[in-house]
């Protein structure tokens, strides 16, 4: 038997490997961010959660832009090769830590240049991440025709390629972060990117075509001050740059900025699909549109492991194991490696479940998604509720609730990106890839909120306890309520798009 594989196309491998570095940096650096922000900046829970709140947004708004810019100018392919090198760049700049942060007479005495280069940092990773990140998914789209049952499997195999670049990064990036120095794990997770980067252009020709620009004689007449659209697009990154520095040190900004940006996006898809589609194209445009909605609630609950879980996790979970202390950064890893155990399983079950006809539809995943994740937070507040008369909580609780929103995610993120390519209209598929991140952006600002009811001042006591006893109840209250309604609502929606299974729909063509 032909294993899944063997039937993947071979530019699948590219990707597989140039995004699993791609996402060391990232997840190397993301290990270690709120423990740099209160331990060597010294900013409080608060002040901590919400710039980690506002990075994770602008990371998920710019790819908005960028998948909107590659399927008009770039391609997918040039607009990867451009993200990955403003992302070296921005990963070896969160190398310079400068001073750490002291307190003098009660107040916090930061180095100022050093800390304008930390924001400069991020705003080349977050814009980086704006033309790589929608652009290399898109490209794996492109390798699968529409009624290819291998897609939601193949998605599945490169969302493996993720996280093993996570489960490792967390380990290695966390230890050399916390143990001998900052610079040491953020200058390794910035080895990394340029690694993913050398992997895609040596493999480009394993890609068979897919990812090249659009041909059009108007993206190479020189009409905009002389340039090219297409270097006129790499000139004015540089202001999307300042920008993105500008909004880190204004974050109260980025939540208004995010509204209008939903808003408009939202409503300019809504028009689109009634205008310009016909009504099975315009039915799985906004089925699209509506689930992408759905997975916010499912990231601001999941991206607590990034903030709120992490602070808990050193606080007041019980790290021994034998001799050893886990750091706090490297249970960063569980999630990850769950997804790697698990990816395979879940690959051959979509494609055993859909060779029977019994395959759940998408909105049947995102609910199950819903619910495991809201379980998850469950099965923290047990352990809280069992912590020891020292006021720690045993790791295995911490390990439960990663393996409920490893599951989760599972049923949502892959399956979510494999939707976005397979039912939305073909021009636009760059555009509604970039919705799809967008809808992490909002799900980081929610979820930003979220941490802040956890935020304290006296680490950890029975008044941390609580405060995290309460935020995670609430959290999986959320995910449980909002999973049982969407699963009563799924048969519906899957009916509404003319879908008879989640992986073969009718081919629908595009109206211009």
């Amino acid at each position: 038997m032909t294993t899944v594989q063997q039937a993947q196309p071979p530019g699948l491998y590219v990707l597989f490997f140039a995004e699993m570095w791609e996402r060391f940096s990232f997840y190397g650096m993301r290990a270690l961010l709120v423990f740099y922000l209160t331990k060597h900046w010294l900013f409080d829970d608060r002040m901590a959660t919400g710039l980690y709140a506002t990075y994770g947004s602008l990371v998920y708004l710019t790819p908005v832009i960028g998948g909107l810019l590659a399927d008009r100018i770039l391609g997918f392919r040039k607009a990867v090769i451009f993200g990955g090198l403003l992302l070296v760049l921005g990963h070896f700049g969160m190398a310079i830590e400068g001073v750490p942060a002291y307190v003098l007479d009660g107040e916090v005495v930061r180095d100022q240049v050093a800390l304008q280069i930390f924001y400069l940092s991020l705003a080349l990773i977050i814009v980086g991440v704006g033309f790589l990140k929608p652009n290399i998914s898109s490209i794996v789209g492109e390798l699968y025709t529409g009624n290819d049952a291998r897609r939601d499997s193949g998605f599945t195999l490169f969302y493996m390629g993720i996280n093993l670049g996570a489960m490792v990064s967390a380990l290695v990036c966390g230890y050399l972060g916390e143990t001998y120095g900052w610079r040491y794990g953020f200058g390794l997770a910035g080895v990394g990117m340029l690694f993913g980067l050398v992997t895609f252009v040596r493999g480009g020709g394993l890609l068979q075509g897919a990812g090249e620009p659009p041909r059009s004689v108007a993206l190479r007449e020189r009409k905009y001050f002389w340039l090219t659209p297409t270097a006129l697009t790499y000139g004015l990154s540089g202001a999307g740059v300042a920008a993105a520095w500008w909004l880190m040190q204004h974050h109260a900004v980025v939540g208004g900025l995010l509204g209008v940006g939903a808003a408009v996006t939202i409503i300019g898809i809504i028009a689109f699909s009634l205008l310009r589609c016909t009504p099975l194209e315009r039915n799985r445009m906004l089925l699209v549109l509506f689930l992408t909605a759905v997975s916010v609630l499912f990231w601001a609950l999941f991206e607590q492991a990034g903030s709120s879980m992490s602070l808990f996790a050193d606080r007041v979970v019980d790290r021994q194991i034998g001799e050893t202390t886990i750091a706090a950064s490297q249970l960063q890893s569980v999630n990850p490696g769950f997804i790697i155990l698990l990816a395979p399983f879940f690959a051959q079950l979509w494609l055993k479940l859909a060779s029977r006809g019994i395959e759940p539809s998408t909105s049947v995943k995102f609910a199950l998604a819903l619910l495991q994740v809201g379980a998850g937070f469950v099965a923290l507040v047990i352990g809280i509720q069992q912590s020891s008369e020292h006021g720690s909580v045993a790791l295995g609780w911490l390990i439960l609730a990663y393996l409920l929103h490893t599951t989760g995610e599972l049923c949502l993120s892959p399956v979510g990106l494999s939707m976005v390519t397979r039912l939305s209209v073909p021009r636009m598929v760059g555009l509604m890839m970039g919705v799809w991140f967008l809808a992490s952006s909002g799900a980081h600002y929610v979820g930003g909120m979220l941490a802040g009811l956890a935020s304290t001042t006296s680490g950890a006591g029975e008044e941390s306890l609580a405060l995290y006893q309460d935020t995670f109840m609430l959290a999986g209250q959320w995910g449980i309520a909002a999973g049982l309604v969407l699963l009563l609502f799924s048969p519906w929606l899957t009916r509404l798009a003319g879908l008879q299974t989640p992986d073969r729909p009718a081919d629908h063509g595009t109206t211009d």
